[in-house]
This record gives structure tokens, sequence and C-alpha cells, in this order.
């Protein structure tokens, strides 16, 4: 091998080491002093003299470096009040750091997860993950408005809580965006002031210099990060028909039954829900009958029927007894069964024209 190609050798196998390295995002903790010593040895007339020194002292300065992220989407119902969005805070400077802490309601445009922002939730709130399980658990986790002495390359788990307006529908998305501000570490218990930039030339003390990059709706380099997360309402998609079928009357009978005094008329509710909704629970179906007709008590209340067809022309069959007909209110009621996406149910009962 020549000389040349052992070099480019030995200069190849150096990148390759050097490319491997570990990489440490805090590097050397702030405050730390770095001594360098330099010593010269000589002679004097081929005598071996007393060597010189001299040493350098530099103390390490505060890079300051921060993440938020959050997770999927948090599914919600209308009125859901306590629900959690996941959030980690990770320290990445060379100090022990407090992070001042702060959510807000994101003002429209594209949330975290792909949604538009459309509604806010309300009674805002931020815990720590008290027990550091990772789930928000009420009673255990503890509000916060700030991170206390997290140190280099370690993470804090959070939680914004809020509440859901019961008016919200399906598919629609809150966005909340939550900030971590860096301030001045080392006692326990007690928020730290927020650290600014050290301007000018370094000194000989702890300088900071901000190295942190753009958040959501922050700046690189300015001490700190926001980061996105949303909600996304799960509610069922409900339509309710009411469907009327002429059964007879006193003239015709069963055949071509027209509405006049006297004929029964079946009515059958149909609770239909859409595909990809929630389940809706414990329906409730109250129907007050208007004076002009009388409950058919017969007949009886049939609950959980089927409807085949199309709304409004939906024809129902079958159905289990039960319900109530309440007679000072003149009032039809009965629950049915939960009612997943996609699917309908149905009340049925009869009246007589009066």
């Amino acid at each position: 091998m020549s000389r040349y190609t052992r070099l480019l050798a030995a200069s190849a196998v150096g990148v390759i080491a050097l490319a491997s390295s570990p990489a440490f995002a805090a590097g050397t903790v702030a405050g730390t002093t770095i001594t360098n010593t330099v010593t010269v040895n000589y002679k004097v007339g081929g005598v071996s003299q007393t060597a010189q020194t001299a040493s350098n002292t530099v103390t390490v300065d505060r890079s300051v470096n921060l993440t938020v992220t959050s997770g999927a989407t948090t599914p919600v119902s209308p009125g859901q009040t306590g629900a959690a969005i996941k959030y980690t805070v990770t320290n990445t400077s060379n100090d022990t750091l407090d992070f001042a802490l702060s959510a807000a309601q994101q003002a429209g445009g594209t949330a975290a997860n792909g949604g538009t922002d459309v509604f806010d939730t309300t009674n805002v709130k931020i815990y720590a993950d008290t027990n550091n399980n990772g789930v928000y658990d009420p009673g255990t986790d503890l509000p916060i408005t700030y991170l206390d002495e997290v140190a280099p390359d370690t993470s804090r788990t959070v939680f914004v809580v809020s509440d859901i307006p019961v008016a919200q529908t399906n598919g629609q998305v809150a966005g909340i965006i939550l900030t971590a501000q860096a301030a001045a570490g080392g006692t326990a218990g007690s928020q730290g002031t927020t650290l600014t930039a050290t301007s000018g030339a370094n000194t000989a003390g702890i300088d900071t210099v901000f190295a942190d990059g753009a958040g959501a709706g922050d700046s690189a380099n300015d001490g700190k990060y926001a980061a996105k997360g949303d909600y996304t309402v799960s509610a069922p998609v409900l339509t309710i028909t009411k469907v009327s079928t002429l059964i007879n009357d006193p003239v015709n009978g069963t055949t071509n039954p027209k509405a006049i005094p006297g004929a029964t008329i079946e009515y059958c509710i149909v609770v239909a829900n859409a595909a990809g909704a929630a389940t809706a629970q414990s329906l409730a179906v109250s129907d007050a009958l208007p004076a002009t007709v009388s409950y058919v008590s017969g007949f009886g209340i049939l609950l959980n029927g089927s409807a085949s067809g199309t709304a409004p022309s939906y024809t129902c069959s079958g159905g289990t007894a039960g319900g109530t007909y309440d007679t000072p209110t003149t009032t039809v009621s009965g629950t049915l069964a939960d009612l997943a996406a996609g699917s309908t149910e149905t009340l049925r009962f009869r009246a007589t024209i009066k």
C-alpha cells in the first residue's frame, strides 16, 4: 500500500469514528469549570530547567433548549367534564431548569392531528402526572403552573384538562396550545425567574444562550416552546322519523282505510344513528298524544323493532312489549336499546282518531 493510500485509509477511519460518536442533547452541565494547563520544558546550556506552566479556566455557559409534544387526539363526548390531553415537556438544555406552563385555545386553523379547530373548551387547567403513570388520574394528579427542577435530558408528562360544551357535534375539533418557558432552576418548590439570553461578549460567569427551535406559534431561540394538542368530539348523529300507517277505518275496514273518525293509526318512531357516529345510549322516547286521538291500550307499546326502507318511508315491524302510557298527560314513552352507528331502533303504538 502506498503512503498516500495509507493516509486516506487512516482519514476514513477517523471520519467513521467521528460519525459514530454518541450525541448528547444536553452536553457538559452549565457552571462546570474547564481548566486547561500547559507545561513548557526547556534547557539552558544543555541543563534542564524548571518547567513553566500556565492555566486557563472557562466556565461552561447555559444552553437553553426544550421541546413540547402531544400525541393522538383525545376523543370526547358533548358535555364531558375533565377531558385530558397529554403533553410531554423535555429539557434538552445543559442545566436543571424550571418551566412556566400556559395553555391557550387555538384560534381556528389546522389542529394537531389534522382536523380544523372550530370550538373552544371551558375550565382549562394544567395538571402534573403526579404518579408518573402517563394517564390522567383525577384526584391524584395535581394542578400546576410550572414544572419544578427538570434535570437535563429528562421529560415530564403534563395534562391539559378542560370541559367540552354540550352543544358540540360529532367530528368537531378543539385545539389547545401548551407553552413551556424556561426559568432558572436551583430551588426546589419555588419557580425560578424567567431566563433571558445574555447579550454582548462572553462573561466570566454563566451566560445564557437560547438554542431552542420554533414551536407552534413561537420563534426559534426565544427560550420557550409551544405545541398543539386537540380534542375530537365523538357523538351520535341522530335522525328521528315518525311514520304513520292507517290500519283500518269503520267504513272500509282494512281495505284502503281512510283517516276518518274511528280509524286506527299505527305510529312508528324510528331513531337512526349515522354511520361513523358514536353509540347513543339511554334513548328515552316520549310522545305526547294530541286530544284528537286516543291511545289503543290493547296493542300496547313495542320497543326495539326493525325499520326497513329509508326515511321518511320506513316500514316498521317487530319489537318487544314495554314502555308506558301515562293517562293524565296522554304520553307514550319508552327506552330504546343502545344505538350503534349505522343502526335504527323503533317504538310502535296505535291510536284511534276521535
